[in-house]
């Protein structure tokens, strides 16, 4: 069914990437909040100032991830590490007071601004598979790091084409852990009530391709926005697609 595996009954949908392009938003604000960090500290301390890659590092180090995970991997992979802080830090700190919860909080707020601003935009040929999948009987969920899903589902359209939602304001509240770790898609079958070997996963992070790997989940579908199809592969992926619509004409 819509060039799924028999036996497989939902559906667990990634958000950005997958069904919108707010991946393209995430990386303008992950991009506009290290280089400004990095600027900052390089101005400081006499450092060379490498600017944030937003292909290789996004891709690497902050793709999939929940927000705290993605500043300190990021960070790691530049020899930097930070006090963790807590959820209420401010999204200004001066460069030689940042900690991970305040780096994270300004990407929040900018990404925010972004969203307010410009809006989102969703992947035709994921509405498209969204409605076939409805249509088909099959369940629906989001799985998503960002705390932000609930906003772009409503601004979007697709929160009435959606059954359950698992994001970063569940992961928090419930401390699940995050992708690459499988609980969040594991947290999307239980709410839809169907096994992981029932589920299928749809993901264009390498971070969530791993996780639905990890969880055994009936088949995982990597969606190659980045032309990383191979890395997709590599990291778990039964299938992967340019776009959703290719399902759609599977036999």
């Amino acid at each position: 069914m819509l060039g799924l595996p028999d036996g497989v009954t939902a559906c667990l949908f990634d958000l950005d990437g997958v069904l919108t392009d707010t991946a393209a938003v995430h990386d303008a604000a992950w991009t506009a909040t290290f280089d400004a960090y990095l600027a900052a500290r390089a101005e400081a301390t006499g450092e060379p100032f490498v600017p944030f890659d937003p292909a290789a590092d996004y891709a690497a180090h902050v793709d999939g991830k929940p927000r705290a995970a993605g500043v300190r991997d990021f960070l790691a992979s530049r020899g930097i590490e930070l006090p963790e802080g807590s959820p209420q830090d401010p999204p200004d700190q001066p460069w030689d007071a940042a900690t991970v919860a305040g780096l994270g909080n300004r990407k929040n707020a900018d990404l925010a601004e972004r969203i307010r601003t410009d809006g989102v935009d969703v992947y035709e040929g994921s509405r498209r598979f969204l409605l076939a999948a409805r249509d088909a009987g099959l369940r629906r969920a989001v799985v998503s790091s960002s705390a932000n899903t609930r906003q772009v589902l409503e601004v979007t359209g697709l929160a009435e084409l959606v059954e359950a939602r698992i994001d970063g304001v569940t992961l928090r509240e419930r401390g699940l852990a995050g992708k690459p770790a499988p609980h969040t898609f594991l947290a999307g079958a239980e709410a839809l009530g169907v096994a992981p070997g029932q589920a299928a996963v749809f993901e264009d992070a390498l971070a969530g391709v791993e996780a639905g790997r990890t969880g055994a989940f009936g088949v995982v579908v990597g969606v190659d926005r980045l032309g990383h199809a191979d890395a997709l592969r590599e990291h778990g992926a039964d299938v992967v697609v340019a776009d959703l619509a290719e399902l759609l004409d599977t036999p």
